[in-house]
């Protein structure tokens, strides 16, 4: 090969790798907009039961819109990355955990709405008992996933693991709660259709805690090219 020849193919080369950053910075970007979008869902949306604020849960409601077109862009971009680009090892792994986490920020945007649409109907009626549990269950599960994403953005697999550790305290309080709103439906039947919908919603937030924990296993395998979706979480301790 001539020397030109060959400049021409490094140049080509050098070409390709920048085209390749370029495109893999504007997945990152997205997905972190996307979670912010998410994250503020999730707070507002039980901020919406807290405060009986009908029209922060319509606005949440609303907002989904936005969440779902950011998950189909983001996962155009992810493939035409991979056609355009034929990434490699950990590119081609950022490229396929980005498809996959943003499913689960779409589906914790889709938990945020179904919070909003119980606290509109429970907004309605006499609220059955202070919210204690539930806001507590909010801020792990919203912390989870900002963290999360964190770990994605900065391939740091000791946040990643620090999340999944996180999963059992809202397993936990999701259990007090229906316990406790158990209790309450027996000593009075009549507060039985409030006390269902409260239980839905812990377990919306149950679900959430439960995507973030999806989304960090993503990023151990991303970063490590190990799967350990059915690994016991304490053997994932240093």
């Amino acid at each position: 090969m001539r020397a030109s020849e060959q400049l021409t193919a490094t140049e080509e080369k050098a070409g390709g790798i920048m085209l390749r950053r370029q495109e893999l910075e504007k997945i990152k970007d997205m997905l972190i907009k996307m979670a912010a979008l998410v994250e503020k869902a999730i707070h507002d949306s039980v901020n919406s039961l807290v405060e009986r604020d009908d029209e922060l849960a319509k606005k949440v409601i609303e907002g989904d819109l936005t969440i779902n077109t950011y998950d189909v862009g983001i996962e155009e971009d992810c493939i035409r990355a991979l056609a355009r680009t034929q990434p490699m090892a950990i590119d081609l792994r950022f490229i396929t955990t980005a498809m996959k986490i943003t499913t689960d920020l779409e589906r914790i945007g889709d938990n945020a709405v179904n919070i909003c649409e119980r606290a509109l109907e429970l907004n309605r009626e006499p609220a059955l008992k202070p919210y204690i549990d539930i806001p507590r269950m909010k801020n792990i599960a919203g912390g989870m996933v900002r963290d999360a994403i964190n770990a994605f953005v900065n391939q740091d697999r000791k946040l990643a693991t620090d999340v999944i550790m996180r999963d059992d305290e809202v397993d936990d309080l999701n259990e007090s709660v229906h316990k406790e709103l158990t209790f309450i439906i027996s000593q009075d039947p009549s507060t039985a259709s409030r006390a269902i919908k409260i239980t839905y919603i812990s377990k919306y937030l149950e679900r959430i805690a439960d995507h973030a924990t999806n989304i960090a296993e993503m990023v151990v395998y991303m970063v490590e090219g190990k799967v350990i979706r059915h690994i016991d979480p304490e053997a994932l301790k240093d």
